[in-house]
């Protein structure tokens, strides 16, 4: 009932995959993913011990061609399941049993494994792998780009419903915590592909950390426009932004101080411009919590150009 394809980024070893289908919350199912170890979708008939066991497996140092193997042969309902695994090293396997709904069926190649049932016919898969080996998008993008082509190919025949996107990347989790970098799922939309799309863009905004390069300095000019931007806002020193997260006990001044230190930033510090200082740092860090933009802070000094431009566009918004 579902079309997947399992993937590695040959370019830094992210594991992930991406999956559509006419089925409520398939992203509830079929993904399986875990940094540095491998990744499975689970479907047709699904199994879905076939996600913890087949990482279990492949953490043991399985291939994918092992797991799935192994995974398969203990299964009374083999002809009736249908997987697709990649390992930490890209290499893949796919599984499509004997008694899956037809069109149903599979490829694999370094890096990937895609698969489907009840498809409109061989070129969905088609559509899944030739997406993918042709490449020239990021990792994410690339992975929803691939669910588009196998849609535009048919897609699954009883139309669609519900599309995941799950990627694994080490330390990528919120604040760094855990692996799972991506984790986005639509489980009931008329175009739930387009819809995984639109929400990757606001995760790829909110939960993003900036690269040193995609820094802005702050200089006279750059600090003198952001007063003027989060007064724009209503979001200067004093304001209501920063009355939002009152801790249960109050904090001495070295303590707030040591907190904010404490927290993930990009950047080195670097000396505030004469239109710039410590007061309206945390102004400007009160609005970014507010509004979920607290992975994209920089150190003081320096500002995410991508912050700064959705600081200008509500800014703007708010003065029409």
């Amino acid at each position: 009932m579902t079309y997947s394809i399992v993937a590695r980024d040959a370019a830094n070893g992210d594991l992930g995959i991406a999956v559509q289908s006419k089925f409520l919350s398939v992203g509830s199912v079929v993904p399986w993913a875990r940094a540095g170890v491998g990744a499975v979708a689970t479907q047709a008939y699904a199994n879905v011990a076939y996600g913890p066991d087949g990482l279990g497996l492949l953490e043991g140092g399985a291939s994918a061609q092992e797991t799935l193997d192994r995974l398969v042969a203990a299964d009374a309902l083999r002809d009736q399941r249908q997987a697709g695994v990649v390992d930490a090293h890209g290499r893949a396997a796919t599984h499509t049993g004997r008694h899956c709904f037809a069109w149903a069926g599979g490829r694999s190649g370094p890096g990937f494994a895609a698969q489907g049932n009840i498809l409109a016919g061989p070129g969905v898969v088609d559509g899944l792998a030739d997406t993918f080996v042709a490449g020239g998008r990021p990792f994410p993008e690339l992975l929803v780009g691939c669910l588009a082509a196998a849609d535009a190919q048919g897609g699954d025949r009883r139309g669609r419903e519900s599309a995941a996107l799950y990627v694994a990347r080490e330390g990528g989790g919120y604040g760094g915590g855990n692996d799972r970098w991506i984790d986005l799922r639509v489980d009931d939309h008329t175009d739930p592909i387009g819809e995984l799309g639109r929400l990757l863009g606001l995760q790829q905004l909110y939960l993003d950390r900036p690269a040193i390069d995609d820094l802005v300095r702050l200089d006279e000019t750059v600090g003198a426009e952001l007063r003027s931007l989060l007064g724009g806002v209503g979001a200067g020193p004093g304001s209501g932004f920063a009355d939002v997260y009152q801790p249960l006990s109050a904090l001495s001044d070295a303590e707030e101080v040591a907190e904010r230190e404490a927290r993930p930033m990009t950047g080195t510090a670097a000396p505030l411009p004469s239109t710039w200082d410590t007061t309206w740092q945390a102004a400007l860090e009160d609005w970014m919590a507010v509004e979920n933009l607290e992975e994209r802070t920089a150190a003081p000094g320096w500002i995410d150009r991508r912050v700064l431009d959705f600081l200008r566009e509500k800014a703007g918004a708010a003065s029409r």
